[in-house]
């Protein structure tokens, strides 16, 4: 059992409190889905710059994840994750004079501010999560703060669509018919939408920061933590002597990729099917639904039916038939295959973290800065998607899924093992 010297009314407490920041982080991080159609109307983009919304956002993750930890050090985990909910905030408000100049590096710098802030808080609740209490039920707290994540992933594409894409349809169309003139009036108006609700948001994120600092949240040692099942022989000194890991970062990095592309393009790609905004707007939500299911799947079946390794493998095999399916199938039954791609990715970013992070004992907190810099997958990736959409089509662009997923079936079959022994399961 993990000593952390909090009692069970501490223990309570804190599990609720972590549970509304993983609210958070998911609420946050799926509102892309919905400003990247949004955007692209308002500020008249293409599909390369309006996916320009997921590189802001995500390529923080990568700038962000070793600093992270450094200023970690220097507040604590309960001062932190204040910080990076005011951080949070700067970000939203920016979005005020961005709506106000319809400017998109504005909007641009908003998302990878947010994304700063959500990289220290995430950078503090991974870890603290596990550490609040016994090893034994990890995985339980784990499971309860995933589900919170995706179910706010869910909701916050349809909250917001509703204050600024509840007339989607009719203001394209009207936007045709207009001059120059009046459609820049017309986009302004469009783009003042988004005032009120990030308003909103700015103040909840600085109350939370706020309730964060004054709560009852236990400062714990984090170095207090046993490493198990670390290198015990000495005779790996430094992070390059364990292939495994890297190649666990390569793997997530592609999963985070085909993840956002999954969630954030669906939405545009349903309505360049001639599918209407209105009902279109839904389906970043049906995504998440689909990972919901998924991830409670994997809370019943692992470990005691299928181990961590073979739900991955399952995962990956699942998510280059629907991606095939997806791009050979046309209307509203493709759409439904990239929603489904997140009941294949549900699994993925919980197994790929164990197996990765598998025997590098003191060298483990470096292998986890390094899996959070591949969260950059979810920046670069959804670009080419929109490269190739802008060449081709929307979704012939859906192929390059189809390498990132065989990437992360090499890793759950061999890529795993490399350079260590490993009982087979």
């Amino acid at each position: 059992m993990r000593k952390s010297g909090v009692n069970q009314s501490e223990y309570i407490k804190s599990i609720a409190i972590i549970g509304v920041l993983f609210f958070i982080f998911g609420f946050v991080t799926w509102l892309n889905g919905i400003l990247i159609p949004y955007l692209k109307i308002a500020c008249e983009l293409n599909n390369f710059e309006s996916l320009l919304v997921a590189f802001a956002f995500y390529i923080s993750y990568f700038i962000m994840a070793l600093p992270s930890s450094w200023v970690l050090k220097k507040t604590g985990f309960k001062k932190g994750m204040m910080l990076g909910l005011l951080v949070m905030a700067v970000g939203t408000l920016l979005f005020i004079p961005a709506a106000k100049t319809r400017i998109y590096f504005i909007f641009l710098a908003g998302l990878f501010i947010m994304g700063v802030g959500l990289s220290i808080l995430q950078t503090a609740s991974n870890p603290y999560i596990i550490i609040i209490g016994p090893i034994e039920s990890a995985a339980k707290r784990i499971s309860i703060m995933g589900i919170c994540n995706k179910i706010a992933g869910a909701l916050a594409p349809l909250i917001l669509s509703y204050f600024i894409l509840h007339d989607g349809d009719s203001l394209v169309e009207k936007l045709k018919s207009l001059d120059a003139a009046q459609k820049a009036i017309e986009l302004n108006v469009l783009a003042s939408r988004v005032i009120g609700p990030y308003l909103l948001m700015t103040v909840i994120l600085a109350g939370l920061a706020i309730m964060v600092r004054f709560s009852s949240l236990p400062e714990i040692d984090e170095q207090s933590e046993d490493v198990e099942n670390g290198d015990k022989s000495g005779e790996k000194k430094n992070i390059f002597q364990y292939p495994h890991l890297w190649f666990g970062v390569v793997a997530l990095f592609v999963y985070v990729g085909v993840e956002v592309i999954a969630g954030d393009t669906i939405i545009r790609y349903g309505n360049s099917l001639g599918i209407e905004l209105s009902i279109a707007k839904n389906f970043t939500s049906l995504t998440l639904v689909a990972m919901i299911v998924g991830y409670l799947a994997g809370i019943f079946l692992i470990p005691k039916i299928i181990s961590q390794r073979k739900a991955l493998i399952i995962s990956a095999v699942t998510g280059i038939l629907f991606t095939i399916i997806a791009v050979s199938v046309s209307g509203f039954y493709s759409v439904l295959f990239i929603a489904l791609l997140g009941l294949a990715n549900a699994l993925v970013w919980p197994a790929i973290w164990p197996l990765a992070l598998d025997g590098l004992g003191e060298h483990t907190k470096t292998g986890s800065a390094l899996l959070i810099m591949a969260i950059a997958g979810g920046a670069t990736l959804p670009l080419i998607y929109g490269k190739i959409a802008d060449a081709f089509s929307t979704q012939q662009a859906y192929w390059i899924c189809v390498p990132c997923y065989i990437i992360i079936l090499i890793f759950a079959l061999w890529g795993y093992k490399l350079g260590k022994k490993v009982i087979s399961d």
